[in-house]
């Protein structure tokens, strides 16, 4: 005999609001200073965006470490956002990469093929090595080991995990010292000085 169940009352749909498109669509590239956190408030009163960036309504499209400086895309495109934040559309980025040592061919070769981390392998890389760019003074400036030389690199990934560059020249035996986002699909840095900002042509990636 088939016992009478009450049915459960269904539930209203949830509804999602998301942010409305913007009349006109603004996007900026900032220099995000080392140190600074690439958002707009922080609790413990550490340097954020706010400090930098007067524009209300743009937010970070994608990540950029603390530790790491460079190029920094802000929209108040949430569409806009997501195309350039989102690892599905493979925007390529561009990183100028200090590392401690002398790299050799084996270890470039390494990063190119991709390597394996964590969460699981890279897609291949292209990398280059370069000579010393001309680039600001860090500050504070990097701590340097007398007895151990430095290079510099050139590295394009089409990814965004979580401080991937840094973990994959880790991987290979090159411990990165200082980290300079250089460009994101067709926007670059130029010739920005840390904390400025300038607003491009959004229209530049299509959505």
């Amino acid at each position: 005999m088939t016992s009478f169940r009450p049915r459960r009352p269904s539930r209203p749909p949830v509804s999602r609001v998301s942010r409305p498109e913007p009349a006109v669509t603004r996007l900026l590239i900032l220099n995000k200073p080392f140190d600074v956190l690439a958002q707009f408030s922080d609790e413990q009163g550490r340097s954020t965006l706010k400090d930098f960036v007067d524009v209300p309504e743009v937010y970070p499209a994608g990540r950029l470490d603390r530790d790491s400086e460079g190029l920094l895309l802000l929209t108040n495109n949430g569409r806009l956002q997501a195309r350039i934040s989102d690892p599905r559309h493979k925007l390529a980025k561009t990183y100028w990469v200090q590392v401690e040592g002398e790299p050799s061919p084996e270890q470039l070769e390494r990063l190119r093929r991709g390597v394996v981390l964590k969460d699981g392998p890279t897609l291949p890389a292209q990398v280059d090595l370069i000579n010393e760019p001309a680039l600001w003074p860090r500050n504070p400036p990097v701590r340097f080991r007398k007895s151990i030389p430095t290079a510099w690199l050139e590295l394009t990934i089409q990814e965004g995990r979580n401080r991937q560059v840094r973990r994959m020249t880790a991987a290979v035996g090159l411990p990165t010292l200082r980290l300079v986002r250089t460009r994101i699909g067709p926007w670059t840095l130029d010739d920005l000085a840390p904390g400025e900002w300038r607003e491009v042509d959004p229209g530049m990636l299509q959505l």
